[in-house]
């Protein structure tokens, strides 16, 4: 068995941008169209917010490989060691770890995907053992199993209060670790406080997180919802975006739709 190639990493190594987009439907067809598209380096399953087991996950990572399509999975901290390993085990090239709140958080995180062997975390180990699901199919004693495993792609959200008033050394773990990119979350940033920051407030927060992350050598991920908002995070250095929502997209598609007809029927 061939397994899908990490294109993702491959343009992250070689220091070019790169552009992904959101799926909740967990309809493996989601995963084909987005990769069929030819558009983006990777989709992102919103597996925090959606439904799924691991017979899902392996049908999204089968449909995705036949679209050429990287997946990276969004996981609840809660149960982010099972799932991180079961999507690794279907075929998913990367994993975005939620609700990052210290540096120990950083350590969990990397250590439930890291080979448990020496020196993969520095003094600790790894917890992922040898797996025989699919990026083993093809034979771990001949590399390919460490080789999949050293090639998953790392994200983290910085996304809570506390994480921003210890940013710099989340983020030094991070980049000693060698966590791939960051992930601004302005909405749980928002919700971590008992009065809501202002908009102001919020921005100048994300503004700090991209720049610490640039100052530590973690690429900051954005997530936008249209083309027009990218302009002004290249202006502050980010190159990584993940744009759009399936959801999202399909109601203003029908809506639009629609609300159209209506009007030139004169309801």
């Amino acid at each position: 068995m061939a397994v899908l190639a990490n294109t993702f990493r491959e343009k992250l190594d070689a220091g070019k941008p790169t552009i992904g987009t959101h799926f909740l439907f967990n309809d493996p067809d989601i995963a084909e169209l987005i990769g069929d598209t030819g558009q983006f380096d990777y989709g992102e399953y919103v597996a925090e917010y959606s439904t799924f087991d691991m017979k899902t996950l392996y049908h999204l990572a089968r449909a995705a490989q036949c679209g050429n399509l990287p997946l990276m999975i969004k996981l609840d901290q809660a149960n982010q060691t099972f799932w991180a390993q079961a999507a690794l085990g279907a075929g998913f090239k990367s994993v975005l770890y939620t609700d990052i709140r210290t540096p120990d958080d950083v350590d969990a995180a990397l250590q439930s995907i890291r080979p448990d062997k020496p020196g993969t975390l520095g003094e600790m180990g790894g917890h992922m053992g040898v797996k025989t699901r699919r990026p083993a199919l093809a034979g771990y004693a001949a590399g390919n199993y460490g080789a999949d495993l050293d090639g998953i792609v790392t994200v983290i959200m910085i996304e809570k209060r506390v994480a921003l008033n210890d940013i710099e050394a989340i983020l030094e773990r991070a980049a000693e670790l060698g966590v791939d990119m960051t992930q601004w979350g302005p909405s749980d940033y928002g919700f971590s406080f008992d009065e809501r920051p202002s908009p102001d407030e919020i921005r100048a927060a994300e503004e700090k997180t991209i720049a610490k992350s640039l100052e530590y050598g973690v690429a900051p991920r954005i997530e936008i919802g249209a083309v027009e908002q990218a302009q002004r995070y290249l202006d502050l250095g980010v190159k990584h975006f993940c744009i759009g929502w399936d959801r999202f997209l399909l109601n203003q598609g029908y809506t639009e739709l629609g609300r159209g007809l209506r009007e030139l029927m004169g309801e």
